[in-house]
């Protein structure tokens, strides 16, 4: 991860969390950044430290951040992150698109039907 942090323009975390993979971005992964690096989170608010984030934004160490999730959600209004022209926050909507909430329609439909035809639930559902 190091080597891909160094030598990225953008970091775009789409990945699942796990208690492993909290604040996976912080000050040290911040600092091995380049400093035109764009930070991008669609996954979970609790994989960044946001007060790290904070801190990379307003000393300019990275460009900018593009984030749909944070921790919490919503974020307090008086969040410094807001305060920060390089950094652009949605309310978790990036999936509020036609085709995805349509796919979300799908997968959900299949499960349903799933259950009823019988005990096998579809390939692509997990139950954990």
């Amino acid at each position: 991860m190091d080597e891909l942090l160094k030598h990225s323009d953008f970091v775009v975390l789409t990945c699942a969390y796990s208690p492993e993979m909290k604040e996976l971005i912080n000050k040290e992964t911040l600092s091995k950044m380049k400093r035109n690096a764009v930070l991008i989170n669609t996954s979970r608010g609790a994989l960044i430290n946001q007060d790290d984030l904070y801190a990379a934004l307003s000393s300019g160490q990275i460009r900018a951040a593009g984030l749909d999730v944070t921790m919490p959600e919503p974020l307090p209004p008086d969040n410094p992150l807001f305060s920060l022209s390089n950094c652009v926050i949605l309310p978790h909507i990036g999936s509020a698109t036609e085709r995805a909430r349509t796919e979300m329609l799908h997968i959900a439909e299949d499960g349903i039907l799933g259950v009823l035809d019988g005990p096998k639930l579809p390939q692509h559902l997990r139950v954990v």
